[in-house]
């Protein structure tokens, strides 16, 4: 291995300890200890190597892929010949509170001129295409509005005000108790940004959005009046691109598309206390 790939190779690790430093953290948070874990890598090594770094027109083999991975061979055939692994897939009630929530973001009846949910009547005997319940029911007639009403009002997703109007208190479907619902997103988003960077670093043409700016050396009330305005700011970019989205989605009822695809775009803030010798007092853009 000559320098450069060693020095790649090196700079990778280190980054690669970064990104995992949290994630540990939350696996012992979680009880999730080391083997588990160790076992888990494990089989996700053998998956990749096995449905990815396939050679064209050869059948992929445990020995190959023992190969690729530094899996022993006798993992590897217990893990590609096993039972398949659980897949990830959308609760219910998430997937319908999303769209529900993502259709007040964005559709013009639901809005106002800043782009911010309206106060909506509950039925629509009171407020015809305008209310919550034909809301909900143009998204779904499988659930009842007033079923989901209620759990938004437990949860705090939603308040009633003195006209008994719905009104919207999360600007993004973020349970506060739902185990599934938390964890089902905490896989998604971090799944998707991983992803983006994966693709940037592998040379993938065109590359995708990954940006960010990050500042050290600040005062920590600075920090916290950034925070507020990165929510603000940061929800204006998040509902322009909803409505768009939801605006594509609309033409594909009629229009089945010819390919189908999925996106994600996300906006997130993150702050701790900083170290002395850390300190850059310059801007960092990445």
């Amino acid at each position: 291995m000559d320098k450069d790939t060693a020095d790649i190779q090196t700079s990778f690790a280190h980054a690669l300890r970064r990104v995992l430093l949290p994630l540990v953290r939350l696996m012992l948070t979680r009880g999730l200890h080391y083997p588990a874990a160790a076992e888990m890598l494990k089989s996700l090594y053998v998956e990749v190597a096995d449905h990815e770094f396939a050679l064209d027109k050869k059948r992929q083999t445990d020995s190959r892929v023992s190969l690729l991975t530094g899996v022993h061979r006798k993992d590897v055939k217990r893990l590609r010949h096993g039972p398949p692994g659980a897949k990830s897939a959308i609760p219910p009630d998430t997937s319908l509170g999303s769209q529900v929530i993502a259709a007040w973001n964005a559709h013009p009846a639901y809005v106002d001129e800043e782009g911010v949910p309206k106060p909506l009547a509950r039925f629509a005997l009171d407020g015809g295409d305008q209310s919550f319940e034909a809301l909900v029911k143009s998204i779904s007639t499988d659930m009842h509005p007033r079923a989901l009403l209620d759990e938004w009002l437990r949860s705090g997703i939603a308040t009633l005000n003195e006209q008994s109007q719905v009104c919207l208190q999360a600007d993004a479907y973020i349970p506060e108790e739902g185990y599934t619902e938390k964890m089902f997103y905490f896989g998604h988003d971090l799944h998707d940004h991983a992803a983006a960077i994966a693709h940037n670093l592998s040379g993938g043409r065109p590359p995708m959005l990954e940006r960010c700016i990050h500042y050290d050396g600040l005062d920590a009330d600075a920090v916290n009046n950034i925070s507020k305005a990165a929510v603000k700011l940061g929800m204006r970019a998040l509902r322009g691109v909803n409505t768009r989205a939801a605006e594509a989605l609309a033409a594909t009822r009629d229009t089945p598309p010819a390919r189908r695809t999925r996106m994600t775009f996300g906006v997130y803030f993150y702050h701790e206390p900083q170290e002395e010798s850390l300190t850059v007092p310059a801007e960092q853009t990445t």
